[in-house]
């Protein structure tokens, strides 16, 4: 069988801000935007919102909570990370990648990982 990812869908509260967020964050476009559902293409693949009525973010540390997470890419990791917290991201205490990869996480809370390209 072969298949192709069309959309990675997270739940979230609030999808048209968080489709926005991310939209920003990765230069992509806003597609599809309603209180309920919103999409982010220009990529390899959708990232999509879906609106979970009293959603709360998984928390960080917590492994537990979290079901996955997005790595992006970036050519200077600083000033990435710098864009990103402009953006309403904020950068955890708790860093497990060392000089590897940066921790950060969305409006809502949900954890992804910003690496140098290479």
């Amino acid at each position: 069988m072969t298949t192709t990812i069309s959309s990675i869908v997270i739940d979230c509260a609030d999808p048209v801000a968080l489709a926005g967020f991310y939209a920003k964050a990765t230069g992509w476009q806003v597609a599809d935007a309603d209180p309920d559902y919103a999409s982010v293409t220009g990529g390899p693949v959708q990232l999509s919102f879906q609106r979970i009525e009293g959603y709360q973010g998984p928390g960080w540390p917590d492994g537990g909570a979290k079901h996955l997470h997005l790595d992006l890419t970036v050519p200077d990791v600083e000033e990435a990370r710098k864009a990103l917290v402009a953006l309403g991201a904020t950068v955890p205490d708790l860093q497990p990648g060392g000089d590897e990869w940066t921790v950060v996480l969305d409006p809502e809370g949900h954890p992804f990982c910003v690496m140098a390209a290479g």
